[in-house]
């Protein structure tokens, strides 16, 4: 049956619950947004690939460990309540988010360093496991049926808000100091990791004054909530069938597009394409501004059509684009630099370095191409003066400054990506809540979510990375990854969901 609260009381809720989870998905992402400078801090020098890799495996780590959340804290929500719950985890993410602000470098404490920040990491996934299925199960228990796509879709705009805020944070923050002070040890770097607490306290406070649902107080009154909610669901045989076929028929799927749209296109673009930090950066806010309403959409409409049909297009689409749409970054940002440049063009450092030529160190300068780009920073083992002429003997461009038109060009192109994962998004709270009853919804609905995302989602990233440094002759290889992922989802889904709207969610 269906307990729906008034709208007042629906507000209310989806505030408390958005704000909290928004906060949570805030702290839990700052960690990739800085993997970089993150990676010259806790790691030695000398290899920066090596450095990012092990940095991204401690920010895949936060998601390994996320169904380990989802199977305790689920279990504890299907036991004593989710107001309770969901409280206890955001206390436990914010306190450890903070303290990853507060862990010296490794020049000062050497293992240690990397170690902390590991737990710390893995304390966050841990929390993030027990988060997203108490806020959407709170949130649908609410809800009366025939909106509950439209209230539950307000909870899966946290995630990309979470990534908004994190993003916003970090530039407003980068935008007030240069680069040593953003980059030096106790530098600007860490003040997100600060900020978390009081956004924290503020969540919490709203959160103490929340009730419990009325789904979960009713079964509560009357004695029958689960006695042991890991055996009831997984040792179910009906019930485990729906885990499974909700992880492999659409959440996996839905994971590999939420963190291909959002993280693997920023870090390509930031490392495969040299795109300068602050655009990298900007170009993402404009476009998850502009598609964040879409989840809102796609969960309205999923109320009048079924939900599994907008979830499967999404899946298909990201498919068929994702090579195409990140080709389009590569050819629109390569760009082969001449073997004599003219010095009038380059800001020449006056000391001369020793060797059998008169040698010149180029420092940061802006030198713009003849197509109109401009590459903001440029950096040179070796330039040799001869008759007028530079004559490079290694160059790197560390940044590249895209013109206006391909900088708008890139933002339609990620938020081609985004509108991707508001299909696949949008409507899934719903579809998982509407899978497993009251008794057991919590501890069900978490586990498959978070292994989809957790671990098939959060790797993207990582594994992305490795097989582009592994397979280097094709610079897209690592789309291989999410796009065989969401094929073998696709599929699964295409055949054995069912598109039904259900209007009464099981007690």
């Amino acid at each position: 049956m269906n307990h729906p609260s008034s709208a007042k009381t629906i507000r209310k809720v989806i505030t408390a619950s958005s704000l909290g989870t928004m906060i949570e998905w805030y702290d839990f992402y700052i960690f990739g947004m800085l993997a970089k400078t993150i990676s010259t801090q806790f790691f030695p020098e000398g290899n920066p690939t090596a450095a990012l890799l092990s940095t991204l495996a401690i920010f895949a780590a936060g998601f390994i460990v996320r169904p380990f959340g989802a199977l305790f804290f689920g279990r504890l929500g299907d036991l004593i309540g989710r107001k309770y719950t969901f409280l206890l985890t955001l206390i436990l993410m914010g306190g450890s988010t903070f303290l990853i602000g507060c862990v010296p470098n490794y020049a000062t404490i050497g293992i240690a360093a990397p170690i902390l920040v590991l737990l710390l990491r893995l304390l966050q996934g841990l929390a993030l496991g027990g988060e997203y299925g108490g806020a959407a199960t709170y949130v649908a228990e609410h809800s009366p049926a025939n909106k509950r796509g439209y209230y539950t879709s307000w909870i899966q705009t946290t995630a990309t808000l979470g990534l908004f805020v994190a993003l916003g944070i970090i530039l407003l923050v980068k935008s007030n100091m240069n680069d040593a002070a953003f980059n030096a040890e106790w530098g600007g770097w860490r003040y997100p990791f600060w900020i978390s607490i009081v956004l924290v306290g503020v969540s919490i406070y709203i959160r103490m004054k929340m009730s419990e649902s009325p789904m979960f107080s009713k079964l509560k009154a009357e004695g029958k909530t689960s006695v042991n909610p890991l055996k009831e669901s997984f040792r179910n045989k009906a019930n485990f069938k729906m885990v499974l076929l909700a992880l492999f028929g659409a959440v996996m799927g839905q994971g590999v597009i939420w963190y291909t749209g959002q993280f693997y296109a920023q870090s390509f673009l930031e490392n495969t394409c040299k795109v300068d930090f602050e655009q990298s950066r900007t170009l993402m806010l404009i476009a998850i501004a502009f598609a964040t309403p879409f989840f809102i959409l796609w969960g309205w409409l999923s109320d009048k059509i079924g939900r599994k049909w907008i979830m499967m297009v999404g899946m298909a689409l990201a498919i068929f684009t994702y090579r195409p749409i990140f080709q389009t970054f590569l050819d629109d940002t390569k760009y082969e630099v001449p073997g004599n440049i003219s010095p009038k063009n380059l800001d020449i450092h006056t000391s001369l370095l020793s060797g059998t030529q008169d040698s010149l160190l180029i420092s940061t300068s802006n030198y713009v191409l003849p197509d109109g780009k401009k590459f903001q920073t440029i950096q040179t083992d070796t330039v040799f003066y001869n008759s007028g002429q530079l004559s490079i003997g290694k160059i790197n461009i560390i940044n590249k400054v895209l013109h206006k038109a391909t900088y708008w060009k890139f933002v339609g192109l990620i938020f081609l990506m985004i509108l991707y994962v508001t299909m696949v998004y949008g409507p899934i709270a719903a579809f998982l809540v509407e899978m497993f009853p009251t008794k057991i919804r919590y501890t069900s609905m978490s586990l498959p979510y978070h292994i989809g995302n957790g671990v098939f989602g959060g790797l993207v990233p990582f594994i992305g990375l490795l097989l582009s440094t592994t397979y280097k002759a094709d610079p897209l290889v690592g789309l291989w990854y999410p796009i065989g992922v969401a094929v073998l989802c696709l599929i699964i889904g295409t055949l054995y969901l069912r598109n039904k709207i259900d209007r009464n969610i099981k007690d």
